[in-house]
């Protein structure tokens, strides 16, 4: 038996849809049955530099949910139909950061065959998705898997930016989002359920923060001529300036213009890999300012983000595509045409 899948071969090759075998669960694995995988950036850089350092070919896709489709010898505590999200990274499962469920910090994952399905070994884009553990999967309710994918990414990867700094947004306090793409879109929701600060949605595209405005941020920024930008922000803040600035992008420009809005005694989280920097010295960045650099999240905040969705305190603002329209998704994104996120459903009509 086969199924259609988006592939990803070589870096800086475009990606392909191709025929390939639908995989059979091994011992204390699980198939699922996909039921939406969302398009991310990070399936760009993929695309054009690899995966870490795997080697393809493999299926794209790290934004996973459907419904369990077989089991394979060992596996307890699930039953075929059930609907699943898929974490997305895979780490060692023992380590300590893995046993905190923060298997994006696993201390072994260079040693390891892959880091997640779409990382290393085939992902989601398809029809069914190989997942190595039951520990892997996390129960979606009565949500549907469609609208859970992104969950797994677009919302858990703001949602654990966002609590490492969460101590800094006290009501009095500015969070300053910078691109509002398929994660910004979500921070600028869990900004909005998780405190009572101020939030500053900054981007190059008026459709974009025209979104963020109507998902509740208080001011929304072009920053396309960047210090009129920056004085309209800061006008906003005061001399406080921002206490989190979180920055979707990561590219020279964001980066630079994260450094003009951060305050003391701040955070500036670089969570999106543009490839820009930021000289560190004691002179900078503003005093008491901490840089992070996070990735992803961990099992139980997905849980918590799944809940959050659960209770119709945050959603995904998706675009449903079927698997041969992968490539153009792909492409759509590249050229920033995508607002909010694009999903891929299998079987969709």
């Amino acid at each position: 038996m086969t199924m259609k899948a988006v592939r990803f071969t070589v870096p800086g090759a475009p990606p392909v849809v191709e025929e390939v075998a639908i995989p059979e669960p091994g011992p204390g694995q699980v198939l699922v049955r996909i039921g939406g995988a969302g398009v991310c950036h990070s399936d760009l850089h993929v695309l054009d530099h690899g995966a870490m350092h795997f080697q393809g070919p493999f299926t794209l896709g790290h934004e996973n949910a459907g419904w369990v489709a077989r089991l394979g010898a060992g596996v307890t505590g699930l039953k075929e139909g059930d609907p699943v999200a898929v974490f997305g990274f895979w780490g060692c499962g023992h380590c300590h950061a893995c046993l905190q469920s923060m298997e994006a910090y696993c201390e072994n994952w260079e040693s390891l065959p892959n880091n997640g399905g779409g990382i290393g070994t085939d992902g989601g884009m398809a029809e069914y998705m190989l997942v190595p553990s039951p520990r892997l999967l996390i129960p979606l309710g009565s949500l549907a898997p469609r609208e859970a994918a992104p969950l797994t990414d677009a919302a858990l990867t703001p949602y654990h930016a966002i609590k490492r700094g969460l101590h800094l947004l006290t009501p009095d306090a500015t969070a300053v989002v910078i691109g509002v793409g398929g994660l910004g879109h979500m921070a600028v929701q869990l900004l909005r359920v998780l405190c009572g600060a101020r939030i500053v949605a900054v981007d190059v595209d008026d459709r974009k923060l025209e979104h963020a405005r109507q998902l509740g941020a208080d001011l929304v920024v072009n920053s396309r001529n960047a210090p009129e930008a920056i004085e309209t922000i800061t006008g906003f803040t005061g001399r406080r300036k921002a206490a989190l600035v979180l920055d979707f992008v990561g590219i020279q420009p964001t980066l630079d213009l994260a450094v003009h809005l951060v305050g003391r005694n701040s955070q500036l989280t670089v969570v999106g890999v543009g490839g820009g920097t930021i000289p560190l010295t004691q002179w900078t960045l503003p005093f008491g300012c901490s840089v992070c650099t996070p990735l992803w999240g961990s099992r139980a905040e997905l849980m918590e983000v799944i809940a959050l969705a659960q209770s119709g305190r945050i959603h995904v603002d998706a675009s449903y595509f079927s698997i041969e329209q992968g490539p153009q998704v792909l492409q759509d994104l590249r050229e920033g045409k995508v607002v909010g996120r694009g999903v891929l459903v299998p079987d969709l009509v």
